[in-house]
């Protein structure tokens, strides 16, 4: 286990390497200029562009650039904010929690019914449940997130009145932020209704980001159920007269498990990147929002360190993900 989690850190080196490059390049490709942006582009003398080139470094050869920011981020300095001249990392820190909070209920949204949906599926294979179930996922997958968080809007919020359109929570309750955890300072304040009403605005972003991992994990389980509810000892388990009950979840999901497992570690990724639609649509102050906001206004240090980080937590969680395969299967854990 230890010699395989080595190796796993060392491979993140060379793989955090790319992504630096991969960030550095991304946001010189974008089209306008910063220093305009920050200067205004009327009335802006070619004088005063050029201090701000230098002050920004920008008129440096493009390696000097690339090389200060990478031995920035080893120091722990992602670069200030061109349009707040706040360390980026602080406000990065600041916001991460309203989008882990936001991934954490729509990956449980997603494993609750996905995993269920797609085990009997896998059982009633054939059935109407098993087409139904299937042709919802793939409608499901198929939506793309900005028409499906529109739709929800429209029905849940406009029509049936029902959820928020917008925000964490309502604006009548106020209360210093603790961990950041909208869900977890609401309980912490004491105040009647500050719960329910961060629920109430957890539901639709909730539901428009995680109904395509939802999707995902529902076919990758039923599929590989129905792998190994052919294999030799299920049939054996059958045999033997155990409880249906216990050869399905006993025997069968937990060797299922380990695609399933794997398919929801992808789907952080994909939490990552729907949450930057997710977060604009709802107005939900996170990292994607964030991100969108900096792009639009040529925030270097800003979208470089924000790609970052997020590819930091993806490989973290994926590293995670590894690690607990030895957990549900002990046949494969790593020595």
């Amino acid at each position: 286990m230890f010699r395989f989690l080595f190796h796993r850190l060392l491979l993140i080196v060379p793989t955090f390497i790319g992504i630096t490059i991969i960030a550095f390049a991304f946001v010189r490709v974008l089209p306008g200029d910063p220093v305009l942006l920050i200067a205004g582009e009327h009335g802006v003398t070619p004088e005063r562009y050029q201090r701000l080139m230098e002050q920004f470094g920008y008129n440096r050869p493009i390696w000097e650039q690339y090389w200060d920011y990478l031995v920035g981020i080893v120091q722990g300095d992602f670069g200030t904010s061109i349009s707040t001249k706040r360390p980026v990392i602080r406000d990065f820190l600041t916001l991460f929690p309203a989008t882990v909070e936001l991934a954490f209920f729509a990956t449980l949204f997603a494993v609750v019914i996905g995993i269920p949906a797609g085990v009997l599926a896998a059982v009633r294979r054939g059935s109407w449940f098993d087409q139904l179930t299937m042709g919802t996922a793939l409608v499901g997958y198929s939506m793309p997130i900005f028409w499906l968080g529109l739709l929800l809007i429209i029905f849940f919020s406009g029509i049936l009145g029902w959820t928020p359109v917008s925000g964490r929570i309502d604006l009548l309750y106020f209360f210093p932020a603790v961990t950041g955890f909208m869900t977890i300072d609401a309980l912490l304040s004491g105040q009647n209704g500050a719960f329910t009403s961060a629920i109430r605005h957890l539901i639709l972003p909730t539901v428009t980001l995680g109904t395509i991992p939802l999707a995902v994990i529902a076919r990758q389980t039923r599929s590989a159920m129905l792998e190994v509810l052919g294999e030799d000892y299920v049939r054996t388990a059958r045999a033997k007269g155990l409880p249906p009950g216990k050869v399905v979840g006993v025997h069968a999901l937990r060797n299922a498990l380990i695609p399933v497992v794997t398919t929801i570690g992808l789907q952080v990724g994909v939490m990552m990147a729907g949450a930057i639609l997710t977060e604009t649509i709802y107005s939900w102050p996170g990292i994607g929002k964030w991100m969108i906001d900096a792009i639009s206004r040529r925030d270097y240090p800003v979208v470089q360190a924000g790609l970052l980080l997020i590819a930091l937590v993806v490989m973290v969680v994926n590293l995670i993900v590894d690690v607990a395969y030895g957990f549900i299967n002990p046949r494969i854990r790593h020595r």
